[in-house]
């Protein structure tokens, strides 16, 4: 989940570091406040951002990747097994 103040560079940081870790699939979504009593939304990001974040994603040699406004975990599951 993305949207809680992190930096593109973070991002990327962090993307790369799942990378190295073995990760092959993966799934970027924008956060969102469920109540007022959780944190609140820093910044939210356009479908274009999510789409730059997948190609990035995809160029470090992830296998799936979906990513976008309203992905969770799940999302599409069933799509990265084909």
């Amino acid at each position: 989940m993305i949207g809680l103040g992190e930096s593109t560079e973070q991002i990327h940081a962090t993307l790369r570091d799942l990378k190295d870790a073995g990760v092959d699939f993966l799934t970027i979504g924008q956060y969102l406040q469920p109540t007022r009593n959780h944190a609140m939304v820093k910044k939210y990001y356009t479908p274009e951002e999510f789409l730059g974040l997948k190609t990035t994603a995809l160029s470090l040699g992830f296998a799936h990747v979906e990513s976008g406004p309203l992905v969770r975990s799940s999302y599409h599951a069933q799509n990265a097994l084909q």
